[in-house]
C-alpha cells in the first residue's frame, strides 16, 4: 500500500492530520486547563456573591432564602465556611483550613494546597463587624471538567484523522487512476502497439503526462514508418549493385563473357562494388555520428581555398556530363573552424547529389559569401528542384529517396542526412531551399575564425 500513489497520499494526509492533532492537543490542553479553572473560579465567585447578599453584618442570614442558597451550594460539592462577627470560622475542617490559608480578612479568590489536594477558594467579608464566609471547592471537580473536555476534543480529533485517511485514500485513487491508465498505455507501447491513446483529463500535471504519452506514441509511429521506408530504400540501393555484380560475375565464371566482354564485365563489377562500398561507408559514418567515440580534427580551414580545390576536381566531372560549373569565391582567405577532411566530404557529397539531378547544359554553382562574422558556402544546381514541402524534411533519412526514386535519379537516401549531421557536429548549420538556377540550393554556414 505504501508503494502506491493512493497509499502515499493517505500517509501524507495522516501525517499532516497527526501533526495538526498533536499541536492542537498541546494548545488545547493548556487552554482547557486554564479555561476550566477560570470558569469554575468565576462560577464560584458568582455563587459567593449570591451567598453574601443573603447575610447581614453579623454573618446571620437576614432572609429566609439563605438556607436554600446554602443547600444549593452544598449540593454542588462546595463547602461553606462562615465566621460570624467576633467569632470563629465554622465549617468542614479541611474547608476551614483552606479558607484560613487564603485569609478571611478580605475578599479573595485563589487556589490553595491542603493535605496534598488543591482547592478553589472564594472569601467574602460581610459588613464592617468582621463577619465573613468562604466557599471551598475541591480542584478535582475542575479536573473532571477538564477530562470531559479533553475526551470530547480527542474524539473530534480522532474523527478528523479518520476523515483525513478516507479523503487521502479517495484522492489518491482518483489521482492514480489516470496515471495507471498511462502506465498501461506505456506497457502497450513497449509491447509494440502504436495506436494506444490515453484520455487527457484530470489535474493539469496528470493531463500533461497523458498528452506527452500520446505525443510519444505519434512520434514513435512516424519514426518507425520512416525507418521502414529508409530500410526499404537502402535495401533497394543494395540490391541493384549486388544484382549487377552477381550477374556479371556469373557471366565471367560460366565463360559467357570473354575477351573484351569480360573486361567490360569486370569494369562493371568494379564500379558497382565501389558503389556498394560508398553506401556501406555512408551507413557506418551515419551510425558513428550518434556515438560518443566519433571524433573531429577541428582546426582553422580556409573555406575559399577548399572551394577552389573542390572546383578543380568537379570541373572535369561536370564537363563529362555537359554541365557548366561556376565558382564564386573571394580571393582573400576565409578561415573557419572545422575538420578539413569532413568539410571536403560534405562538399563532395552535396556536389554529387547536385550533378546527379542536373541535366546536360544546365549550370551547377559553388558560391562562397562572407557576411559579418559568418561565411556561407552554397552548392546550387539547375535541376528540377524540390517541392516546397520537401525542403524542411530534406535531411531526414530516406525521405527524398522514397518520394523521388520513381521520377528522377536519386541517391541512397542517407547522403543528405550524413552531411547535415557532419556540419552540425562541426558547429555549423546546413539549410535547403530553392536556387536561382531553378534547382535546389544547399547552404552551410560557419562562424569565421
Amino acid at each position: 500500500m505504501r508503494g502506491t500513489l493512493a497509499g502515499r497520499i493517505t500517509l501524507v494526509c495522516l501525517a499532516v492530520a497527526g501533526v495538526a492533532v498533536i499541536v492542537a492537543g498541546l494548545v488545547a490542553s493548556r487552554l482547557i486547563r486554564t479555561t476550566a479553572d477560570n470558569v469554575l473560579q468565576s462560577s464560584l465567585a458568582a455563587q459567593a456573591d449570591v451567598v453574601a447578599s443573603q447575610l447581614d453584618e453579623t454573618g446571620i442570614g437576614n432572609r429566609l432564602g439563605v438556607g436554600k442558597v446554602a443547600d444549593v451550594v452544598r449540593g454542588q460539592g462546595i463547602s461553606v465556611v462562615v465566621r460570624r462577627a467576633g467569632g470563629q470560622a465554622l465549617g468542614d475542617a479541611v474547608a476551614v483550613q483552606a479558607a484560613g490559608k487564603l485569609g478571611l480578612a478580605a475578599d479573595h479568590s485563589g487556589r490553595v494546597l491542603v493535605a496534598g489536594s488543591q482547592y478553589l477558594v472564594e472569601t467574602r467579608v460581610v459588613g464592617t463587624r468582621g463577619a465573613a464566609f468562604a466557599l471551598v471547592l475541591p480542584a478535582r471537580n475542575a479536573e473532571a471538567t477538564q477530562r470531559a473536555l479533553v475526551r470530547n476534543i480527542l474524539l473530534a480529533l480522532g474523527i478528523g484523522l479518520l476523515v483525513a485517511a478516507v479523503a487521502g485514500f479517495v484522492s489518491g485513487r482518483l489521482l492514480g487512476r489516470p496515471l495507471r491508465r498511462a502506465a498501461l498505455a506505456a506497457g502497450s507501447l513497449r509491447a509494440g502497439r502504436r495506436d494506444v491513446r490515453v484520455p487527457v483529463q484530470g489535474p493539469r500535471e496528470v493531463a500533461e503526462v497523458a498528452g506527452s504519452l500520446n505525443s510519444l506514441a505519434d512520434a514513435l509511429a512516424v519514426s518507425e514508418a520512416r525507418q521502414r521506408e529508409f530500410l526499404l530504400s537502402v535495401s533497394h540501393e543494395l540490391r541493384t549493385p549486388l544484382t549487377a555484380v552477381t550477374g556479371f560475375a556469373e557471366a565471367i565464371a560460366d565463360g559467357v563473357a570473354s575477351g573484351p566482354d569480360a573486361a567490360r564485365a569486370g569494369q562493371t563489377i568494379q564500379r558497382e562494388a565501389a558503389r556498394l562500398e560508398r553506401l556501406v561507408t555512408d551507413l557506418l559514418e551515419l551510425a558513428r555520428l550518434g556515438a560518443d567515440e566519433f571524433r573531429l580534427d577541428v582546426a582553422s580551414v580556409d573555406l575559399g581555398a577548399l572551394v577552389r580545390d573542390c572546383a578543380e576536381v568537379w570541373q572535369l566531372r561536370c564537363a563529362r556530363e555537359d554541365v557548366r560549373l561556376s565558382v564564386s569565391a573571394p580571393s582573400s582567405p576565409v578561415p573557419v573552424l572545422a575538420d578539413a577532411r569532413r568539410l571536403r566530404q560534405v562538399v563532395d557529397g552535396l556536389a554529387e547529389n547536385a550533378l546527379r539531378v542536373t541535366p546536360a547544359g544546365a549550370p551547377m554553382v559553388f558560391s562562397l559569401s562572407v557576411s559579418g562574422s559568418s561565411a556561407a558556402l552554397s552548392v546550387r544546381d539547375g535541376g528540377p528542384g524540390l517541392a516546397p514541402e520537401d525542403y524542411p524534411v530534406a535531411f531526414e533519412r530516406g525521405v527524398l529517396n522514397a518520394r523521388y526514386r520513381d521520377r528522377r535519379p536519386v541517391g541512397s537516401g542517407i547522403g543528405l542526412a550524413l552531411v547535415h549531421a557532419l556540419v552540425t557536429r562541426m558547429g555549423g548549420t546546413l539549410t535547403a531551399g530553392p536556387a536561382p538556377e531553378g534547382g535546389a540550393a544547399f547552404t552551410m554556414t560557419f562562424r569565421r575564425h
